[in-house]
This record gives structure tokens, C-alpha cells and sequence, in this order.
């Protein structure tokens, strides 16, 4: 065309749009809009069930419209869209979280290569920027038509979960079936939710159980909620619908740090007056007289509001996450309520994962003590409660945060000792007027020491009364282990929530250094 040309041409012709744009863009939202709907006949079974979709779960889950999907279109042997899960990030309060929601409308959620590439990125993502991760489980268990695929894509998931164990929370959510090696995602995770009548959990299925033993049992006998929720110990928290269940994940995070550089998120409490006279009618004087110590735990806290883990499972000792002054503290406490509130074989195990989450974590630890000792029996001694018994010790001696002690009555022989006492590196002890630290208690002591007196004496009976007040005034007395610098103060209990914030102030800074390791040698 010439240049003569070019100039005659009007000047107000209209320029045609950009059809083909359009044309994509349209494509592109409809593609969008079938991938996010989903086979509606498998959407409708999934209801079916009583289940929500993933992306139904997410909504549940994260801040309205703060999700932002990858890898929306990836296609895997299955053919369909997303291959089993949607993954992606979110805020939840605000708070950046990275999420993956396993899909069981899409070829029962089963993993394979390219759907166990899609969690991957997601967590690489979420250790590289600091940030929670949150999964959703529901899924049939490995692809069985790839094969070694699905193993190998399990393994990588295994592998960066061990890598960002104590750098990032990692939460696991089981809302559906979760079998074989799936089950060990939510076991290396730092807390696990189950939801009641739809999420099972086992290593093998009913069938092969039963091929291999003849036990029949159902999938909720074999795996339920409340067998990992009660028994084993899988589970942290137990829920009976989704709804609870999310509200109670979104609760948790509002009291975790986004990684292990960061401070719990915390805020200024105002409140002046931290007396507590309650806690003095609460706890019996009587040392063998039960009380709950979640009352206990209600009084020191802020606003009496405390998240219980592991509620279910182990419930002769109390772990939980609370605020005190505004700031997040781990609280670990005896439960007389439960078989006196002993130590045995599972409260060990859960006491220590708790202590050592909280070190992971730089959240303060405060430890309540009422404990007559370890249970006795031949099944605690061949179930390991020794080596239990050491892991929590260990977790104790590890930890270097700030630990508050408090003894509110009953200390009592090794268990004293694992209980975060001085000697195991306790930055404060407190101790209430009521407390018996000792080896065991008074009338345990006579029997053992004067035992041949006793066998001799006219009136045995009178004889160990007499002993038994001699041997509690002598030894046992409120202020034995204060005058020996094993107590660093004997307090009020009403003064007891000031007495632990002037500490937990007093130790905001703590700074300990490590000899130089590679990693020491849990009794596992």
C-alpha cells in the first residue's frame, strides 16, 4: 500500500475488535467454571455421603476470596483437570497459609505423579515463604495404575514434611478415607483433625485384616475417629461435622507461629488484676482428693480460654495452648481427675510431642505439677514405660525456651523429676503451700523404712501415725525444697497467674546456646 493510498483512507472508520481475544477469554471462563464445578453426578455422591467437596472445604476453611489456585489445569493419568486436588494458598485471619484439598470426586482422590507434584510444589512454596500448611485428606490411597509412580510421589511428600517439621506448623485434616501409605502424612504432621463417620485411617483394610487374623471389623472400628482420637493417639483433635471441625483449625492457627522465626501472634492485655482466689477451693489441701485440672488451667489463663490437644487420648495429663498476658504458652498439667493424675506409658508420649512442638516453636512453657508417680504394672513396665518415661524427660532437658514449674501439691519420686523439675533445667520453680516433694509419699516411706519396727511393735497401727507425722514435718514440710534451692518460691495460690507472668517477663529473652551435633538420640 502506498503512502497516497494510506492517507485517503477515512479517518473514523471503526476498528473491529479483537474477536479472537474474546474468543479465548470466553473459552478460558468456561474451561475455568467446568474444572471448579466438577462431574456433578460424583459431586452429588460426595453429598451423599455426608461430604463436602475440596473446594467447598476451602471456602470453609480460608478467608472469603483470598484463594488463589495452581496448577488448576494439570491433567495426570486420570484425564480430569486438577488430577485429585486442588492446591493452593489462602489467609485465614489474615494469615498467609499454603492449603492442598484432596478431591474424591476425581477418581476417589488416589495419588499419583503428577497429583503428589502438585502437594509438593505447595509445600516447597510453604517452607520458602515461611507459612503453615494446611492438607485435607480424602483419598482412596495410591493410584494403582501408575504404580511405583504413586509410591515414589508419596515418598517425596514424606520427605518435605520431615524437612519442614519445626520450620513450618503443618496441620493435617483427615475428612474422608485415608489408607495405606497416605496414613503417614497425618502421623509426621504436627496436629491431625478427624472428623466422626467419614474419616478412617489404617495402614490395612478391613479385608486384609481379616484375610491375614479372621478379625472382622469395620472401617470405623479398624480406623475411626475415635480410635485414633481415643486409643492410639493418631488423632489430636475428634470432631463431629466439618463445620466444627475447620472452625477449630482456623482456632488453632490463630494461636501457632507462622514459622519457627517468627512470635506467636499475641496482643496487649490490659487487665490489671491477675489475682485468682478461686484457685484455693479448686485444689483440695487433701493430696488424695481428685479435682480437674482444666478449672485450674481456666483460672491462669487469659479470658479462661485454652485449647485442649490430644483432649481424648492419655487424659491423665492435660496438654493445651493458651494466652496468658496476652502472649501464647504451652501448658502441660497432671490430671487427678484420671487415675490420680500418674504418669504412664501413652501420657509420657503425648506430654513429650506436646513439649517438644512448643520448644520447635519458641512458645513458653508452663508446667503443672500434682503427680503421686508412675503407674505401676507389669503392662506399663513390658509396654516401655521406661523409655516413654525418657522421652519426655528428654523433651524436658531439650527444651530451651522459657519453663515456669508449678507444684500444686503431690510430687512424688522419677515422675517428679520428668515433670520439668530444677534439676532437668527449669528456669523458675513455684510451688504452692500444699506441695510434698519427696521420693513417695509419707506413709509409703515409713513402710519402707521402718518396716522391721513396725513388724515388732505392739500397736503397728499407732506406731506408723506417729511415724508418719514424723517423717511429713521432717521432710516433706511445704518448705524442704525451697530452704534447698530445688523451689524458688513458695507462693499463694491466688497469686499464682502474677507469679507465672512476672517469670514468663522475667525469661522473655532466654537465649541458650547448643553444643555443636548433628542431632541427639530420642529414646524412641
Amino acid at each position: 500500500m502506498s503512502i497516497s493510498e494510506m492517507e485517503v483512507r477515512p479517518a473514523s472508520r471503526p476498528t473491529p475488535p479483537p474477536r479472537t481475544m474474546r474468543s479465548l477469554r470466553d473459552r478460558r471462563d468456561e474451561l475455568t467454571s467446568r474444572v471448579a464445578l466438577g462431574n456433578q453426578k460424583a459431586v452429588a455422591r460426595q453429598h451423599g455421603l455426608g461430604k463436602r467437596t475440596a473446594r467447598e472445604r476451602l471456602e470453609l476453611l480460608l478467608d472469603e476470596g483470598s484463594f488463589v489456585e495452581v496448577e488448576m489445569f494439570r491433567r495426570g493419568t486420570t484425564g480430569a483437570h486438577t488430577d485429585g486436588v486442588v492446591a493452593g494458598s489462602g489467609t485465614v485471619d489474615g494469615r498467609r497459609v499454603f492449603v492442598y484439598a484432596q478431591d474424591f470426586t476425581i477418581s476417589g482422590g488416589s495419588l499419583g505423579a503428577a497429583h503428589a507434584e502438585k502437594i509438593q510444589k505447595v509445600m516447597d512454596l510453604a517452607v520458602a515463604t515461611g507459612s503453615p500448611i494446611v492438607a485435607l485428606n480424602d483419598s482412596g490411597g495410591a493410584r494403582i495404575q501408575e504404580g511405583v509412580m504413586a509410591l515414589n510421589g508419596y515418598g517425596g511428600i514424606f520427605r518435605r514434611q520431615v524437612e519442614a517439621s519445626g520450620i513450618v506448623p503443618q496441620i493435617s485434616v483427615v475428612l474422608g478415607p485415608c489408607a495405606g501409605g497416605a496414613a503417614y502424612s497425618p502421623a509426621l504432621a504436627d496436629f491431625t483433625f478427624m472428623v466422626r463417620e467419614t474419616a478412617q485411617m489404617y495402614l490395612t483394610g478391613p479385608d486384609v485384616v481379616a484375610a491375614v487374623s479372621g478379625e472382622r471389623v469395620t472401617h470405623d472400628q479398624l480406623g475411626g475417629a475415635d480410635v485414633h482420637g481415643g486409643m492410639s493417639g493418631v488423632a489430636t483433635f475428634v470432631h463431629d461435622d466439618e463445620e466444627s471441625c475447620f472452625a477449630d483449625v482456623r482456632h488453632l492457627l490463630s494461636l501457632l507461629p507462622a514459622n519457627n522465626l517468627e512470635p506467636a501472634p499475641g496482643y496487649e492485655w490490659t487487665a490489671g488484676d491477675h489475682l485468682r482466689p478461686a484457685l484455693a477451693d479448686l485444689v483440695p489441701v487433701e493430696p488424695n482428693r481428685p479435682y480437674d485440672i482444666r478449672a485450674v488451667i481456666a483460672e491462669l489463663v487469659d479470658d479462661e480460654d485454652f485449647l485442649e490437644v490430644h483432649e481424648g487420648w492419655a487424659a491423665n495429663v492435660v496438654c493445651a495452648l493458651a494466652r496468658m498476658g496476652g502472649q501464647v504458652v504451652g501448658i502441660v498439667g497432671n490430671q487427678p481427675l484420671i487415675l490420680a493424675g500418674v504418669l504412664d506409658t501413652a501420657a509420657s508420649q503425648k506430654a513429650a510431642r506436646f513439649v517438644r512442638f512448643c520448644d520447635a516453636f519458641n512458645i513458653p512453657l508452663v508446667t503443672l505439677v500434682d503427680v503421686p508417680g508412675f503407674l505401676p504394672g507389669t503392662d506399663q513396665e513390658y509396654g516401655g514405660a521406661i523409655r516413654h518415661g525418657a522421652k519426655l524427660l528428654y523433651a524436658y532437658c531439650e527444651a530451651s525456651v522459657p519453663r515456669v514449674q508449678v507444684i500444686l501439691r503431690k510430687a512424688y519420686g522419677g515422675a517428679y523429676i520428668v515433670m520439668d523439675s530444677r534439676s532437668i533445667g527449669c528456669d523458675l520453680s513455684l510451688a504452692w503451700p500444699t506441695n510434698e516433694i519427696a521420693v513417695m509419699g509419707a506413709e509409703a516411706a515409713v513402710n519402707v523404712i521402718h518396716r522391721k519396727e513396725l513388724a515388732a511393735a505392739a500397736d503397728p497401727a499407732e506406731l506408723r501415725a506417729a511415724l508418719v507425722v514424723e517423717y511429713a514435718e521432717e521432710l516433706v514440710h511445704p518448705y524442704y525444697a525451697a530452704e534447698r534451692g530445688l523451689v524458688d518460691d513458695v507462693i499463694d495460690p491466688a497469686e499464682t497467674r502474677a507469679a507465672v507472668l512476672r517469670g514468663l517477663a522475667m525469661l522473655r529473652d532466654k537465649r541458650r546456646r547448643t553444643p555443636a551435633r548433628k542431632h541427639g538420640n530420642v529414646p524412641l
